[in-house]
């Protein structure tokens, strides 16, 4: 495994090296002692699969309030998917920046996005499948959403009329979370 740090802090793209041979590929997903060296090894508590029928549905961007704020391992086993990420936590100096990978079955890519960080993800072809790991439970009374689309944020997404769901479609604005929350306490 190959693991960078990404621009904003504690966000790291993790490349993942796979054996391959005439009868396909074995690769390590996960290796305690590699992500402690980094300090990021968790307790992962949940792991969730996702899957999308449609190019350009957009999920996002979710996060979780604290004390049910979650550090997320995600990767892509079926198609293409735009991933994006907001600093959401109190006081950092990254806060309301964004960043972005694209995540593919081709391209054996991770990312670890840590607790305080918004997530969204758009996909880029059809039967788009990604599954992450989670180190707090999902509490549907934490959830936590901002608009997609955010001009003070500026994510420059790869659709401009995404599948949503109804939800996303309603979100607030950062400046809305802002004024209620002043943001995450992590």
């Amino acid at each position: 495994m190959m693991i960078k740090e990404r621009r904003l802090k504690g966000v790291f793209e993790i490349d993942l090296e796979p054996l391959e041979d005439l009868r396909g590929f074995f690769m390590r997903t996960y290796d305690s002692e590699v992500f402690k060296n980094y300090g990021l090894h968790q307790n992962w508590v949940q792991e969730n699969h996702s899957y999308s029928k449609k190019t350009g549905t957009l999920r996002g961007l979710h996060f979780q309030f604290p004390p049910n704020a979650e550090t997320k391992l995600v990767r892509v086993v079926g198609g293409n998917i735009y991933m994006a990420f907001v600093d959401l936590r109190r006081g950092s100096t990254t806060f309301g920046k964004w960043d972005s990978l694209v995540l593919s079955e081709d391209n054996r890519k991770m990312v670890y996005v840590p607790k305080g960080l918004a997530l969204g993800m758009c996909t880029l072809t059809d039967d788009c499948t990604v599954l992450y790991k989670m180190n707090n439970y999902y509490v549907p009374e934490s959830q936590g959403v901002i608009k997609w689309d955010d001009p003070d944020i500026g994510i420059n997404w790869p659709v401009n009329n995404p599948i949503l769901s109804e939800r996303d479609a309603q979100a607030p604005s950062l400046r809305m979370l802002v004024e209620k929350h002043g943001g995450l306490e992590i």
